[in-house]
């Protein structure tokens, strides 16, 4: 079984990336109880699927400017730095949701700005977040990074789900965002102890210029571009989690929300766990495609049942082939791009795999509200699957993908010996 198990040596013999580890971990388990506390709070306060869905909306600009401004700022300054900065952001604004939800009339219009805010921080911490790896880490090493940050993201996101509909079904929202709190000045310790990580010598300053760049990068080939848009599909298109507050309603089990967020990432989870097939298999953009598909059918499966245990499997499904999906993108993100493009890439990557998400509940959202949940959900999933297949026809150079063989990928780790 050892050469199916997740490689944890990395945590041992490398100590900056095990403090980003930690560091990134401990966030991310109370950001996802802040991801459950902020649409349960709009719920509770308008009882309105378009009032949540609306999240999605007041999330979406600033995350498309800061994300691709995030970029470009990762290769031109260090990208440690920018990742504390953007933290010790978000620590404030948690403290403004906790100040408003100790009134006895919350503002319902603050918690749309400070979600707001919070989209701008993260759009201009995660292209620092990803392309800091391949500057810790070893070429060969960033598969085993990328399974070990998927460990990271599933812990977090099943167990913060989980906590955080605990906290909020056994006292308030309010602590639920006092406990984030406190997670982001944990996170800001551990994140202090790694090394720092400038920009390359010569690096421009940011401008609009560097991310052309990055831009005509991308666009120059198929297979980057492919593992972009399928992904932006999937998730556009199946991505129900706006429905989630409603779901437990609509199923009888309104005790079941937490579990209802948690259970894509427990299919996540268990992927991660036996990742150790990733780095020995080579088609990658194969991978993606079929994850892609296979995320698509799940989510459809889940909207046509109203049984809490068939909807929890098909969604334990979804996530399993979500983390295979972004497992592979990952990896050919980390191992065929440039570093001194690294940044202003991982920006663009951003806009198909957070984008996505929030358009796709914004969608998922509004069909339900002039149809039904189950349609919603199921219709999305069918659109996924039929949209995936037909990019698959069009992308031949994602669909033949080989690392072995592949230019770029060939390319890095020729000048990644030579360093």
């Amino acid at each position: 079984m050892a050469r199916y198990t997740i490689d944890l040596s990395l945590l041992k013999k490398n100590r900056d990336f095990r403090n980003l580890w930690l560091s990134s971990t401990i966030s991310l388990l109370g950001s996802m109880i802040t991801y459950v506390a902020i649409p349960f709070q709009i719920k509770e306060l308008t009882n309105s699927y378009i009032a949540v869905g609306l999240i999605g909306a007041v999330e979406l600009i600033p995350l498309v400017v800061f994300g691709l401004y995030g970029g470009v700022l990762a290769d031109s300054m260090d990208r440690k730095k920018l990742i504390w900065a953007s933290e010790a952001a978000a620590l404030c604004f948690t403290a403004i949701l906790l100040i408003n939800s100790l009134q006895n009339h919350p503002n319902l219009t603050l918690i749309y700005i400070v979600t707001g805010l919070f989209s701008a921080v993260d759009g201009l911490q995660r292209p620092s977040a990803n392309a800091i790896l391949p500057r810790l880490v070893g070429h060969s090493d960033l598969p085993a990074a990328s399974a070990l940050m998927g460990l990271r993201s599933q812990f977090g996101s099943i167990t913060g789900p989980a906590l955080g509909g605990i906290i909020i079904a056994s006292f308030t929202v309010g602590v639920g965002y006092a406990a984030d709190a406190f997670t982001f000045m944990l996170s800001l310790i551990f994140l202090w102890k790694v090394g720092a990580v400038p920009a390359h010598d010569g690096a421009e300053k940011p401008s609009l210029d560097g991310l052309k760049e990055g831009l005509r990068y991308s666009f120059s080939r198929q297979d980057l571009i492919g593992t972009y848009l399928v992904d932006l599909a999937a998730m556009f298109l199946a991505f129900p989690v706006a429905l989630i507050p409603f779901w437990a309603d609509y199923l009888g089990a309104p005790w079941a929300l937490g579990l209802l967020y948690a259970a894509g990432t427990v299919g996540a989870l268990l992927v991660v766990l036996t990742s150790g097939w990733v780095p020995k298999y080579k088609f990658h953009g194969r991978a993606i495609i079929l994850a892609a598909i296979g995320w698509g059918i799940a989510i459809a499966g889940a909207g046509l049942f109203r049984s809490l245990p068939l909807v929890l499997f098909f969604l334990v499904l979804a996530g399993a082939s979500d983390e295979v999906s972004a497992l592979f993108r990952g990896t050919i993100w980390n191992q065929t791009i440039p570093d001194e493009l690294r940044g202003r890439l991982a920006g663009i990557e951003l806009l198909s795999y957070a984008v996505g998400p929030i358009a796709g509940q914004m969608r998922a959202a509004s069909i339900a509200s002039v149809s039904s949940l189950s349609f919603s959900v199921t219709s999305g999933g069918i659109s996924c699957v039929v949209v995936v297949s037909l990019l698959a026809l069009f992308l031949p150079k994602l669909r033949h993908y080989n690392v072995e063989t592949n230019q770029y990928a060939i390319r890095e780790r020729e000048k990644r010996k030579n360093l």
